[in-house]
């Protein structure tokens, strides 16, 4: 019974499973669900990308249609929160929303992984753009750049407490930015497999209960719909929020 219940947990989808076994000098390098549907997802990224390319038509096709659709809203963010600055990290945001979309709606596939549901995933992600960033500010500024934790004109007395929770607040930007992408990727895909699995039961049931199981099937029908609309937005809010810490650093806001 036990076995039968954790077979179908809805938290199963999240395992990361071996499917290569590969030991270096001590070390793992195993190939695992995770980092096999990270490697789909760039195939997938760079198939997309491609499919443009090298047409010699002033027409523009479907596929390019998306793309610069998709382009301009990654170009705003960056013009809105950053301005013309901004322009030499456009690549590098380019990517970084490409990249995220790309890992949320290929594990909305029904067997897939979803690699952003996993708080080691985001966290590393989020970890890694917040030194980036700091790099850059210290680039900008030099030593300057604690003037972030210290605005102008502040009363002498408070200053420490100031600086204390500043300097707090600040550090607090990696777990928001990562807790956020990975605890809505969770909840939702959670969600789904509670809701799929009890219209599964109530069909299984037979009887009446099989009748009503259209009830939850179009919930979870519903929930589909939304859940890749939130795959879209986490992409698009984890993105925004790395332009608005990134103007903030090179601000001193």
């Amino acid at each position: 019974m036990l076995h039968i219940c954790l077979a179908s947990s809805p938290l199963e989808q999240f395992e990361i499973v071996t499917i290569l076994p590969l030991s270096i000098i001590g070390l793992n390098f195993s190939l695992t669900n995770s980092s096999l549907f990270l490697l789909i997802v760039f195939i997938v990224i760079i198939f997309w990308t491609s499919l443009s390319f090298y047409k010699n038509s002033l027409i523009p096709t479907h596929w390019q249609l998306l793309k610069e659709s998709f382009y301009e809203v990654t170009a705003n963010i960056l013009q809105d929160n950053l301005g013309t600055k901004g322009e030499s990290y456009f690549p590098f945001i380019f990517t970084l929303h490409l990249f995220l979309l790309f890992c949320n709606l290929i594990g909305m596939i029904p067997y897939s992984f979803t690699v952003t549901s996993h708080i080691i995933f985001t966290f590393g992600l989020a970890l890694s753009i917040f030194i980036g960033i700091n790099i850059i500010g210290f680039q900008v500024h030099g030593l300057k750049f604690f003037a972030l934790f210290l605005p102008r004109g502040v009363p002498l007395p408070i200053v420490p407490l100031l600086i204390t929770i500043e300097f707090l607040s600040y550090i607090v930007k990696v777990f928001t930015l990562s807790i956020r992408l990975f605890a809505n990727m969770t909840s939702g895909h959670t969600l789904l497999k509670i809701i799929a699995s009890f219209a599964w039961t109530m069909l299984s049931a037979g009887g009446l209960l099989a009748f009503f199981h259209v009830i939850p099937l179009g919930l979870l029908l519903a929930l589909i719909g939304l859940e890749l609309a939130i795959a879209g937005l986490q992409a698009y809010v984890f993105t925004l929020l790395t332009c608005i810490y990134l103007n903030d650093v090179l601000e001193l806001h």
